[in-house]
């Protein structure tokens, strides 16, 4: 190549240079970092198992290349490799491609928006924006800019602690019972009868206070007894009668009382006497169930004429009707009826325990139910909650207990079978709520959603239980809602994540949570998102002590980014 040559192709490269370096690609790569951007959030933040971006951007005036392109692929950048959010695509005013166009003179401001799902490498990457330039055939990837640090990972300290339900058991010490009896009278008599002795319920009174005189478990608590006198005759006399009565059913249940020694027979404040007169309301009643031929006619006198003595006019006055009304209905109207209230008291804890264990068929289920609750080995419970299921196996309790201890043993697979077949006895919520928890830990929290909402009838537990879902999946309006009134770690994080970090040390400090390692260090963040520099230092001291391996997590965290240089660990 001669000297003529050599110099004409220099010349031919140079023009090249001016024009690719100066007014194309090159230039606009040079100058790269004159394009703006604002990140939002900054730095990124994981929601509902997603890294979501927002950029604003804008390319100032006289950057963009008229007939170039370029191709923006935000990406996050960590040890073991990167993820790209989509590509973005902008042209200048006369590039042949169809992309959103920058005007050369002007620039323009542009949006950009979208969400990648999250790796745990994330936590410690950096979001790169790479460049790709084009123009005609020439393609040239720019110098990538650096638009963030990494991903803050808080929503992933949610803890699992689910509330996991048993089946409750209704076992009450001390039960209240009545033991009833009625005294019938003669008509204008207060006189009890010795045929009235005989009668069924009668007999069953005093074997009854035969039996409590012996048993110290039977404790009369007081007597009540109501009188009445058949509604015919003279009112002021049959409010007499239905008193006298009252006291003769007293004086014959004293009696009783004194025979089988019991000393409360003579205590006022035991007996309760109500006589209530003329008995309008059971006569109603019972010419309702009666098969007498009038009976309608008699219940339009009754409601025709509210006075006693023109009601028992009128009645008289259809004398075949009062025939039958006076053998068929009064008889019974003439009454005092007694109502013996006791208490029984149950079974001591020891009794209990001990009949749990060596006869467990001789106790009802509550109290098997409850002789569960009065140890804390767990494999004994799980023994008597199987015994349970045996003896009782129509009662879902069981089956749902016994899930509950596989729960507690980290037994998933067995406890899921037992609550599907405590449901499979009753569908009930307290197995509804247990089988969402076990969807949730599975990784199924459309479906522990779908059960928990199907179980709120089983207590707020469920609601909490929805509230780790609502974390999870970012919503954390609804997790404070489902978690309000609860103090503890993952209602203090629903609060941070939610943007009240004062309201999440607040519920922190109240919570039994505060103390404990992961407790600090939620505490830290609290801190430094309230840009209080000494309780960062203070609290991801303490939980260093707690659990040292907090402290690489801390120096990572891009919580504590503004405070990297002087955390005290």
């Amino acid at each position: 190549m001669n000297y003529r040559q050599f110099r004409s192709l220099g010349l031919t490269l140079g023009a090249a240079l001016i024009i690719t370096g100066c007014g194309g690609l090159g230039k606009m790569n040079k100058y790269v970092e004159n394009i703006t951007y604002t990140i939002d959030p900054n730095p990124l933040i994981v929601q509902g198992d997603s890294v979501a971006l927002n950029i604003n951007g804008n390319f100032p005036g006289k950057y963009f290349y008229k007939k170039a392109s370029v191709e923006l692929v935000p990406t996050l950048t960590y040890s073991a490799g990167e993820t790209p959010y989509k590509s973005a695509f902008f042209q200048g005013e006369n590039a042949a491609s169809n992309y959103t166009v920058i005007p050369y003179e002007t620039g323009k401001s542009f949006n950009y928006n979208d969400k990648v799902a999250y790796q745990p490498s994330m936590e410690t990457s950096e979001l790169m924006l790479k460049i790709i330039g084009r123009q005609g055939s020439k393609e040239m990837e720019f110098d990538p800019v650096k638009l963030a640090d990494g991903v803050i990972t808080t929503p992933y300290l949610v803890m699992s602690d689910d509330k996991v339900l048993l089946g409750k058991d209704a076992f009450q010490r001390v039960t209240s019972h009545t033991e009833m009896a009625t005294l019938n009278y003669l008509v204008n008599s207060s006189q009890v009868r010795s045929s009235e002795l005989t009668d069924d319920d009668i007999k069953a009174m005093k074997a009854f206070l035969k039996m409590a005189a012996k048993d110290s478990t039977h404790m009369l608590k007081g007597v009540k007894i109501d009188a009445w006198a058949s509604p015919e005759g003279e009112l002021t006399l049959n409010e007499d009668l239905a008193d006298d009565r009252a006291k003769s059913a007293m004086s014959w249940l004293k009696g009783e009382l004194k025979r089988n020694k019991f000393k409360m027979a003579d205590d006022e404040a035991f007996w309760t006497l109500t006589p209530r007169g003329e008995d309008w309301d059971g006569f109603k009643r019972a010419m309702e169930q009666s098969s007498i031929a009038d009976k309608d006619l008699v219940l339009r006198v009754l409601q025709m004429y509210p006075d006693g003595t023109k009601r028992e006019e009128e009645i008289k006055n259809m004398a075949a009707t009062y025939d039958e009304i006076r053998d068929d209905i009064l008889p019974a109207l003439r009454r005092s009826e007694i109502a013996l209230n006791y208490d029984i008291q149950g079974k001591t804890d020891a009794q209990l325990t001990a009949m749990a264990k060596d006869m467990p068929d001789s106790l009802n289920v509550e109290e098997l139910l409850f002789a569960a609750t009065l140890t804390n080995d767990m494999n004994e419970q799980l023994r008597i909650y199987k015994e349970v299921e045996r003896i009782h196996p129509n009662d879902y309790r069981g089956a749902n207990n016994v899930g509950y201890i596989y729960m507690m043993q980290n037994k998933l697979a067995d406890a899921e079978a037992q609550f599907q077949k405590a449901n499979s006895i009753q569908d009930n919520p307290v197995s509804t709520n247990n089988l969402g928890v076990v969807a949730r830990l599975k990784g199924d929290r459309k479906k522990a959603a779908e059960l928990y909402n199907k179980a709120m009838a089983a207590g707020p537990e469920v609601k909490y239980n929805l509230g780790i879902v609502n974390i999870q999946n970012g919503d954390y309006g609804a997790a404070n809602s489902n978690m309000s009134g609860v103090n503890d770690f993952n209602s203090a994080l629903a609060k941070l994540l939610g943007g009240d970090p004062a309201g999440a040390q607040r519920t922190l400090e109240q919570s039994n949570d505060k103390d404990t390692a992961m407790g600090h260090y939620l505490m830290a963040i609290c801190g430094a998102r309230q840009n209080n520099g000494d309780m960062v230092r203070n609290q991801l001291q303490m939980a260093v002590q707690k659990d040292a391996s907090l402290a690489d997590k801390a120096r990572k965290d891009l919580e504590f980014r503004d405070f990297k240089d002087n955390l005290g660990i």
